[in-house]
């Protein structure tokens, strides 16, 4: 079934193609679909908001996953007062998806040092070999379905030596060393700690998890271009009107940053 939804802030190539998911192509003008966990979904840009077609079942976590009921606009408004912020919401309406926490664990794993083609194919491969074939495509593995895997058994992914971050990522969830339930409860500077302690799993990566896997909207990744953003335009720290939803803003800083031909780094 298909359901028109408004949304005002909300540009789907933006969101699905700024770096923080890697299952969804564009399949025609305004046209996309993806998966996410186990569920299909086609997906096309209206003028005031966006078409899903799913099953009505799935519609919810839909509505979810694009974090509907967070009133965007208010948010712009409020980084606005920032003129840096004021330039990066300009043409962009980008929002950070509610993505499953073991699904971005191992996505961003497989993330590090790499490009959005390799991310995708590695992360296409992976479903393939260890997901359930769905409408679609392939669901994202279970822990559970990727409990006994080696990294040789990974070796088909052609994920170089993020394969064995892969296998000890698997191992500590399923063995219960890293609880995503714990970690939810965690103040933000003692959850990245948690997800540290798998091998591999830096700063970057960990922020990644709590920002787009638990929805902890004050986590800001800090990639080169954040970096070179802080430097230039933030070197005492951010402005009050980020607050609590920093990761959000950083992901428009991030765009911007990559994106604005002004900006030199």
């Amino acid at each position: 079934m298909k359901f028109e939804i408004n949304c005002s802030c909300l540009n789907l190539k933006q969101t699905l193609f700024c770096g923080q998911c890697f299952r969804f192509k564009e399949i025609g003008d305004n046209m996309f679909e993806g998966i996410a966990l186990d569920k299909y979904v086609r997906l096309r840009q209206l003028e005031k908001g966006i078409e899903i077609e799913t099953d009505e079942k799935d519609l919810p976590f839909w509505e979810s996953y694009f974090d509907l009921e967070l009133d965007y606009d208010k948010l712009m408004e409020s980084f606005c007062r920032d003129e840096t912020l004021k330039k990066a919401c300009e043409g962009r309406k980008i929002r950070v998806l509610r993505q499953e926490p073991f699904e971005t664990l191992i996505s961003f794993i497989i993330s590090q040092n790499n490009n959005i083609k390799r991310i995708t194919g590695i992360i296409d491969r992976l479903c393939e070999c260890f997901g359930q074939k769905i409408e679609g495509g392939y669901a994202f593995p279970t822990p559970k379905a990727m409990e006994k895997l080696t990294p040789e058994d990974l070796a088909p992914l052609r994920a170089g030596f993020r394969a064995k971050y892969i296998a000890d990522a698997v191992q500590k969830v399923t063995s219960g060393k890293v609880d995503f339930e714990e970690i939810q409860k965690m103040p933000n500077a003692e959850a990245r700690e948690a997800l540290k302690t798998i091998k591999g799993v830096g700063d970057k990566v960990a922020d990644c998890v709590l920002l787009f896997g638990l929805h902890r909207l004050a986590a800001v990744p800090k990639d080169v271009w954040i970096k070179r953003i802080n430097a230039r335009y933030y070197p005492d720290g951010y402005p009050d009107c980020m607050g609590e939803y920093a990761g959000i803003a950083q992901q428009y800083l991030f765009d911007f940053a990559r994106n604005d031909a002004d900006f030199s780094g």
